[in-house]
């Protein structure tokens, strides 16, 4: 049963199924070594929006911030995996991130909202699963870290979201959202065979 004291941010269609965090709880060890790729990733996301639209100065300052703040929680979770003997690998990714990347459209602007809008809705879901993750895992100082990592990827969403209403007409955004969203919520419908943060 998921704990009805998680806040979850709005933009979600549909909350995290109890089967996966049956699996991932059952998984810890993978869960991990998801999330460290995820950190890194959502750095580099960070950094190439960076150099793809160098002159939007507000996006560059904010995207700075977050790229950092991505590194530094990719180098915490290596650290987890350190202490847990867990030697760096590559995973082979669920189809969450390629079905998210398909609706980027390829014009300009359409391609910024876009990846602007996709960006905030990974850091919206990574926020709940990390906070599913932090009540539902049973060691007391992994739960811990879990928690602490939940106001930044709020935080990371807030930033996204901010930044695609500044560029662009909210009413636009908002309805672009609700279409991702419903997307987004289609593509964890069914559980991936392998325990991921976004499976």
């Amino acid at each position: 049963m998921l704990s009805s004291e998680l806040s979850t941010i709005n933009a979600l269609k549909q909350p995290t199924s109890s089967a996966w965090v049956e699996q991932a709880v059952a998984n810890l060890d993978t869960i991990l070594l998801d999330h460290s790729q995820c950190e890194r990733k959502a750095a580099g996301v960070a950094l190439n929006m960076i150099f793809r639209y160098p002159s939007n100065a507000k996006m560059v300052r904010e995207l700075t911030k977050i790229a950092r703040e991505e590194l530094e929680h990719f180098e915490l979770v290596n650290q987890w995996l350190e202490k847990r003997g867990i030697p760096l690998r590559p995973l082979q990714p669920p189809p969450y991130g390629a079905g998210l990347k398909s609706q980027i459209r390829s014009q300009e602007p359409e391609r910024f909202l876009d990846s602007l809008l996709i960006s905030g809705l990974i850091e919206a879901r990574s926020h709940e699963r990390l906070g599913l993750l932090a009540v539902h895992c049973s060691e007391p100082e992994l739960a811990k870290f879990y928690r602490s990592l939940m106001a930044s990827e709020a935080r990371h969403y807030g930033t996204y979201w901010v930044l695609a209403d500044t560029y662009f007409d909210r009413e636009l955004v908002r309805q672009r959202l609700d279409e991702l969203a419903f997307v987004e919520s289609e593509l964890l419908a069914t559980l991936h065979r392998e325990p991921r943060i976004h499976s």
